[in-house]
């Protein structure tokens, strides 16, 4: 583990005649009102998209779209402690302005905050790909769904992704690769700068590598989803009620998709650069702070799509638009409330048929 004698150079404000050095400083004198700004939005926007998760699940006993509900607050529960955890410690971090030396005398804050960041930074990434997942099963194969994937299953998968993010979390500390203060001075995350060893690459590539994954592996599950669902309602048009509870999840899950894609790309791609080449450049070194505010802004924002892509916000958004076109857009029998038991005897009854001739043979 370093001392702070060997991180002496890297622990100093930049001199004035060091240009690379001031301009991976990147702004160190920013208003403490910033973040508790972001911290308090963050809080109040997840503490109202639970209210909303949890009176809906309160609401549907279905399996089906209960175990999405379960799985959707899970991540907004993740997401609101990210903002209570890693927004107080910002706000003290900003607070302390350039106090900020004594915490990396032991190196105990700054592995807490990484441990916090790469913790808090996955798990949405993660529970993302999950619900991607989850869906494209109750989807393709509802009585697979609704015998196979219960909600005591469902919860042994969230537990099963907060143990593996808290295990990546821990992984420079069981290896004494401890976290470092980024050029920012900001915040702490794997070594950029520091970099040793093929170890100090694995940890970032490990972590951009399973962020894109999980953005891949939710853009192909619901892409299936979708296509099944159009699919669904082409040929089999006279049931298309009992899917309407499919197209607001697969709406959310798109949202989420969308949002997740646009904040986070920029640092996984940072992240993985830095580990490929073992180095920072000045070019990576100014977008690095950029990046990771953008990668904060996932957690303000995934709550705002269960808040505002509900069958009720979407009826009331096309209704307007339908006053001001003139026209007719969409039928909105489409977004009545409908029950799951329905989709899943149409889909009970759709495979004893065609299963009917094989048993003859």
């Amino acid at each position: 583990m370093p001392t702070s004698e060997n991180n002496s150079e890297f622990l100093e404000y930049p001199k004035e005649g060091n240009l690379s050095q001031a301009a991976c400083f990147a702004e160190r004198k920013v208003s403490v009102i910033f973040p508790i700004i972001f911290m308090t939005v963050g809080i109040l926007s997840n503490s109202l998209a639970i209210a909303i998760l949890i009176k809906a699940y309160q609401r549907f006993k279905l399996k089906s779209k209960a175990s999405f509900l379960l799985c959707a607050s899970g991540l907004v529960i993740t997401d609101l402690f990210g903002h209570l955890i890693n927004g107080a410690i910002a706000v003290f971090v900003y607070a302390a302005d350039k106090d900020w030396k004594w915490i990396d005398q032991s190196n105990v804050f700054c592995n807490i905050f990484g441990m916090c960041m790469v913790f808090f930074g996955s798990c949405p990434l993660l529970l993302g790909s999950v619900m991607a997942v989850e869906r494209c099963i109750g989807v393709t194969k509802p009585i697979f769904h609704s015998t196979k994937m219960t909600l005591r299953h469902i919860k042994a998968m969230l537990a099963f992704v907060w143990i593996f993010a808290v295990m990546i979390a821990l992984m420079p500390i069981i290896f004494s690769r401890p976290y470092e203060i980024q050029p920012s001075k900001t915040w702490c995350f794997f070594r950029t700068k520091n970099i040793k060893d093929w170890l100090d690459s694995f940890f970032l590539l490990l972590f951009s590598c399973l962020g894109l994954v999980s953005l891949t592996v939710s853009f192909l599950c619901n892409a299936v989803t979708g296509l099944t669902l159009i699919r669904a309602k082409i040929h089999n048009i006279h049931h298309r009620q009992g899917r309407s509870h499919h197209f607001e999840m697969i709406t959310q899950l798109l949202a989420i998709m969308c949002v997740s894609c646009i904040c986070w790309s920029p640092f996984l791609v940072t992240m993985a650069r830095i580990g490929v080449s073992g180095q920072q450049d000045q070019e990576i070194c100014k977008t690095l702070l950029l990046a990771v505010r953008m990668a904060t802004w996932n957690q303000i924002l995934d709550p705002w799509v269960y808040i505002l892509l509900r069958k009720t916000v979407l009826r009331k958004l096309f209704q307007i638009a339908r006053e001001n076109c003139g026209m007719q857009i969409i039928n909105f029998h489409q977004w009545e409330l409908s029950s799951i038991k329905n989709s899943l005897r149409v889909a009970a009854i759709s495979d004893s048929t065609s299963s009917v001739p094989e048993t003859k043979l």
